[in-house]
């Protein structure tokens, strides 16, 4: 981790599971995490205050609100870019939903851009 700690990280990955179920298996806080290490500062403590005002009280509560929709918007392309974290259990979203195109199958999934690699 280059950004979270060891409170945020959980927070994160449990934050991106409650908005997309099951993604908590891919380690979305991974993802979240080397994007976070390469934003902008102001936009890094945004995000940090997003998630932070997040992490306590109900989801519900918070659905339409800045915060919960650049969380969600995080947790949406942590999971959905079928992003598996090295050593997590995924498997990814493409298999869940099915995206099993000849196209898709054939793609290698590289995320060294995010200084994510394994």
């Amino acid at each position: 981790m280059q950004v979270l700690d060891d409170h945020n990280a959980p927070v994160v990955r449990s934050l991106c599971d409650a908005i997309v179920p099951g993604s908590g298996r891919v380690w979305p806080e991974v993802y979240v995490d080397a994007l976070l290490a390469r934003m902008p500062d102001g936009d890094r403590a945004a995000t940090l205050d997003a998630i932070a005002a997040l992490e306590h009280g109900p989801l519900s509560e918070r659905a339409f609100t800045p915060e919960f929709m650049l969380v969600r918007a995080l947790a949406c392309e942590a999971f959905y870019s079928d992003f598996v974290a090295p050593g997590a259990p995924g498997p990814g979203a493409w298999s869940e939903i099915g995206f099993t195109l000849p196209l898709a199958a054939r793609l290698d999934k590289d995320w060294s851009y995010l200084g994510v690699s394994g």
